[in-house]
This record gives structure tokens, C-alpha cells and sequence, in this order.
């Protein structure tokens, strides 16, 4: 059965893997393989890293404004 844990990573190992895909051009599926971590929450990473760095065209809110609308919302 699935546990209720969830493995927290930290912000300087999400850009290396992100920066991983970028620099060797392989799949995030493959990266994350080889890290050890699910492919779903690479690719979550790296969208959220275009995101941040405004080519993502998709109208996702930077890391940011994230912060500010949560601060906002309380």
C-alpha cells in the first residue's frame, strides 16, 4: 500500500534537476529516474522554473506572485 509520507525536497536540489534536463537535453522522465524522483514532480519543477524565468506561456504565476497572493489571501 501507498504511504502518507511525502519527501520533501529542498529548493537547491529542485534547481539542479531542473537544470539537469536543461544542460543535457534528456527527458525530465529519464533525469528523474536517475535522481530518484517521480517524474510528475520534475516536471513540476521545471515548469514552475519557466515560469519564474517568464518563458512559460502557459499563465502559470511565478514563485513570487505565489508567495504574494497566499500573503494576500490571509
Amino acid at each position: 500500500m501507498g504511504s502518507n509520507y511525502t519527501k520533501r525536497y529542498t529548493a537547491e536540489f529542485k534547481r539542479d534537476a531542473v537544470a539537469l534536463v536543461d544542460s543535457t537535453g534528456r527527458t525530465a522522465t529519464a533525469v528523474a529516474r536517475e535522481l530518484g524522483v517521480s517524474p510528475e514532480s520534475l516536471r513540476g519543477w521545471y515548469r514552475q522554473a519557466r515560469a519564474d524565468r517568464g518563458e512559460d506561456g502557459s499563465g502559470e504565476l511565478a514563485t513570487a506572485e505565489r508567495e504574494e497572493l497566499k500573503r494576500l489571501r490571509r
